[in-house]
């Protein structure tokens, strides 16, 4: 297959066709950064929080593991631009996150 040379970008978005090329700057729409910000922020200040409310272990390691986890989707997705890449992409991305769980679970078990 032979690109146009007027074609600068090759992303794609999940619903178009793999075949598909897109013009430089209408590769996907512009993120929000700083509500993904705000979110991130508060997310912090919760698992702060969480950190002195005298949790019991387990329940505390749980909870800012998925804490940290939402926070990594979300720079994962939006400040490194996931959410707009093939579904191929992604799937390798998180295809370890399952054995990372493992580690969490069987380091947990250890306490």
């Amino acid at each position: 297959m032979a690109l146009d040379p007027n074609v600068q970008a090759t992303t794609h978005s999940p619903d178009m066709p793999a075949d598909a090329t897109l013009p430089h700057g209408a590769a996907h729409p512009q993120p929000r950064y700083m509500l993904i910000w705000g979110i991130l922020f508060v997310l912090t200040m919760a698992e702060v929080g969480i950190a002195y409310l005298g949790l019991p272990q387990r329940l505390l390691i749980i909870s800012l593991v998925l804490m940290a986890l939402w926070k990594a989707a979300l720079v994962a997705m939006y400040y490194m631009h996931l959410r707009f890449e093939p579904r191929n992409l992604i799937l390798i991305v998180l295809a370890p996150l399952p054995l990372a769980l493992i580690l969490v679970f069987a380091v947990l078990t250890e306490f």
